[in-house]
């Protein structure tokens, strides 16, 4: 089974999400929420995001790594504080020898729901409904799995465009 890691990247709340495919099946492995405290220096934020993610890593063994990217922000400091996160993820995944694949917050939604411009609540009852999964699921681990989601299914369509056919 391929399994890889999907990471919703923020300072305050990082969403993470593995999932496998099993032939034709997507799988969940593991999800969940980096937390941080705002009142934390944004170093000691980063440095944990960074940990609980080599360690997640490590314990689950995907074999890539997916993440959304900065699309908007409200403003240059939230761009820059989560141009931080994303450093912190990226230097997990390169410290776990993982590569790592970005898709536009675009890409995500319309390879999960079928449309670019899904809400939130949208994208998370798809990967709720894909991944079979019942009960509560944070809003950032719902998004991370969606990138690990969207990144299975992008990477299958174009293996199989290489090589010549569905």
């Amino acid at each position: 089974m391929r399994c890889v890691a999907g990471v919703d990247p923020g300072t305050r709340a990082t969403g993470y999400g593995l999932v496998a495919l099993d032939g034709n099946r997507l799988v969940a492995i593991a999800h969940g929420v980096v937390q941080t405290r705002s009142q934390d220096p944004l170093a000691a934020r980063l440095d944990r995001i960074y940990r609980e993610l080599l360690a997640i890593f490590r314990e689950h063994g995907p074999s890539e790594v997916s993440v959304e990217t900065i699309f908007h922000a409200r403003n240059a400091r939230s761009a820059l504080t989560l141009g931080h996160a994303r450093g912190a993820v990226l230097l997990a995944a390169e410290h776990s020898g993982l590569p790592v694949v970005e898709y536009t917050p675009m890409q995500v939604k319309n390879a999960v729901v079928g449309y670019g411009r899904a809400s939130k609540h949208q994208v998370q009852e798809m990967v709720r409904r894909l991944l079979s999964l019942r009960g509560g699921l944070a809003p950032d681990a719902a998004d991370a799995l969606a990138v690990a989601i969207c990144h299975l299914h992008t990477s299958r369509t174009l293996e199989a465009a290489a090589r010549g056919g569905p």
